[in-house]
């Protein structure tokens, strides 16, 4: 099964927090344990990587019970059920929704805490919304990046069609100087592309003197433009033809698996493949084409700070 919603995990919590203290770390194991989770669903990670899925959706199962006064903080990181919290569970069979939290007035004051400054209808809206969703406030933030990050890789790929092809070999060789190829006094990378040629767009030396040196082909296809193994080969021919054994075909669009097949042989000749995936992939992590538009902090307690020594 997959990992379930923080949701229905507050009322196993509960019930547990009744019976022991509990700790984040114990909340994660009795999750594990009630819900009979894998190996692989214990190390799946958020989006952002900052925790796993259960220890992120545990913690906030804990954090709303504990808002709506079912469960209490007793010692550090340590938590108990309280005395509402006990009777709580016989009076409501089933799971624990935010619906039945928001009718507890510890829980509704929780939740003005963000709408005070409001008007009513964003109140109301905002309240709704808190007894709907099932993604924790981490993983609302993921989704919403995720969002945003699509749009921009659309966006992004359809800006570089846009170019001529010139335009698209001196991006790739930007982005390979990005990732720290060719970085030699600014004067490790040669764009060659012309007539003439032999199909090699780009020059990287690998050294101060050359002795190193990749060579790159970049393609602008269109998306559904699959690169055949021909041209591979092709570009593993200009390689060759130079004494050169490094290269780096780089394409908007896909390889046809024949191509892909190809370079993974046996060869004295070295050539990485980098679909128009990767390539927006590569853009988006060393900022080439993009900027970053908003800077946001997440804060959380530094729990060191509180401790004893």
């Amino acid at each position: 099964m997959a990992v379930p919603t923080y949701d229905l995990m507050m009322r196993p919590l509960l019930e547990l927090a009744t019976q022991q203290d509990i700790t984040r770390r114990i909340a994660q194991q009795a999750m594990r344990q009630h819900f009979h989770l894998t190996d692989e669903e214990m190390t799946l990670r958020v989006p952002s990587g900052t925790s796993s899925v259960v220890a992120n959706r545990a913690g906030w199962a804990m954090t709303y019970l504990t808002k709506a006064g079912l469960i209490e903080k007793i010692a550090p990181k340590t938590y108990r059920a309280t005395p509402a919290g006990i009777s709580y569970l016989p009076q409501h069979a089933g799971d624990i929704t935010n619906s039945d939290l928001l009718r507890l007035d510890s829980f509704r004051d929780f939740v003005d805490a963000y709408t005070r400054n409001r008007s009513e209808a964003e109140d109301k809206k905002r309240q709704s919304h808190a007894a709907m969703t099932t993604l924790t406030p981490t993983e609302t933030i993921d989704g919403a990046l995720q969002t945003l990050h699509a749009d921009v890789r659309q966006r992004l790929l359809a800006a570089i069609l846009a170019q001529d092809p010139e335009f698209f070999e001196r991006l790739v060789l930007d982005v390979l100087g990005r990732m720290g190829y060719g970085d030699i006094h600014g004067q490790g990378r040669l764009h060659t592309g012309k007539s003439g040629d032999e199909g090699i767009d780009g020059r990287i030396n690998v050294d101060s003197l050359g002795l190193d040196q990749v060579l790159v082909q970049a393609k602008r296809f269109a998306p559904e433009q699959v690169v055949p193994r021909k041209d591979i080969q092709a570009f593993i021919g200009s390689l060759a033809g130079q004494g050169v054994t490094k290269g780096v075909f780089i394409t908007t669009s896909s390889f046809a698996s024949s191509a892909q097949e190809f370079v993974q042989r046996g060869s004295q000749t070295k050539v990485v493949l980098i679909d128009g995936h990767a390539l927006i992939d590569l853009m988006m992590r060393y900022k080439v084409g993009v900027r970053v538009e908003r800077t946001v902090e997440v804060l959380d307690i530094d729990q060191n700070y509180f401790s004893k020594e």
